[in-house]
């Protein structure tokens, strides 16, 4: 069985992520300790109490998320005998490509949570807030979202963010003219348009700011090649140079999470097994979608390990 771990993105945070895990396993309890010694933050004690408020700000979220994958992580390789290295790929949506390349041992783990919280705070500070806006098309493909862009009046930035699944776009840009794509949606096939709760057009050429501010922090970024190889948003193809790595890493800010691109190729090329892991089941929906044959595990909570182990 060819194996690929995904991770998932913003999204999938609650409250309480990770405490099971923290109580249950010592492996979990370092990283979130490693984590937050590297923020300079409780950020494990926001995690497993909240507020939620709190907890999905962006530079929280990024770190707290990548932090709970890891753990997880961890726990596999003490307690299941998992080696990342002999994954036949990995990848993540959005920040969850940090967690990719941490997981594979490309990135520090406290580096990972140093950049990831720059980016957070980067991503939110790049647009005012109120002035951006993403949207969610469900029911339409890549071509009909963007002839409900095409088609939408005003001349704001709205620009596909996210292809998600067959019949799942994301849409980001300036918050009227992503109102108006969504007002015209279903004229062009989608069965539901509807604004997402962010606090910013993620993925998004209004991003340009972040971007810039993640070349500076990734310039002397200790980056290596990862022990399984990358899936990239950007791209949704094979990444495993350190430089391409800070690159794409760069790019993935203003970019399309190509998603429905990246599963298929990692289905295609022989990959029959994806394991969610960290929070949630977001992306373990979105695989069902576009790679049906495949058997798919998630692993984010202390019952979880047992179910991994016999799969």
């Amino acid at each position: 069985m060819a194996r690929a771990y995904i991770f998932p993105g913003q999204g999938s945070q609650a409250v309480g992520m990770g405490a099971g895990l923290a109580d249950a396993f010592p492996a979990a309890r370092e990283v979130f300790q490693e984590v937050d010694d590297a923020l300079g933050q409780k950020l494990f004690k926001l995690m497993r109490e909240g507020p939620i408020e709190e907890l999905t700000l962006t530079a929280n979220t990024q770190p707290a998320l990548m932090a709970h994958s890891i753990a997880v992580m961890r726990v596999l390789e003490n307690e299941a005998g998992a080696d990342i290295a002999n994954a036949m790929y990995v990848a993540g949506h959005s920040l969850g490509e940090y967690s990719a390349l941490c997981a594979a041992r490309a990135i520090s783990l406290s580096d990972t949570a140093r950049l990831l919280r720059i980016r957070g705070e980067a991503m939110q500070a790049a647009v005012p807030v109120g002035k951006g806006a993403m949207a969610a098309l469900i029911g339409v493909d890549l071509a009909g979202a963007q002839n409900a862009i095409d088609a939408a009046p005003g001349k704001g930035v709205c620009e596909i963010a996210n292809d998600n699944a067959p019949g799942q776009v994301v849409i980001s840009g300036e918050k009227e003219r992503v109102e108006a794509v969504c007002a015209g949606a279903k004229e062009h096939g989608a069965k539901i348009a509807k604004l997402l709760p962010v606090s910013a057009p993620f993925h998004s050429s209004l991003m340009q700011p972040a971007a810039d501010r993640m070349a500076e922090a990734l310039e002397n970024a200790d980056i290596k090649s990862p022990a399984a190889t990358l899936i990239a948003n950007v791209t949704a193809g094979e990444c495993v140079k350190p430089g391409d790595i800070r690159t794409l890493l760069v790019k993935q800010v203003t970019s399309r999470v190509r998603w429905t691109e990246s599963v298929s190729y990692m289905a295609g090329e022989g990959c029959d097994q994806f394991v969610e892991i960290g929070a949630g089941k977001v992306l373990s929906g979105l695989v069902k979608r576009i790679a049906k044959d495949a058997s798919i595990l998630n692993v984010g909570e202390p019952g979880d390990i047992d179910v991994f182990l016999k799969a």
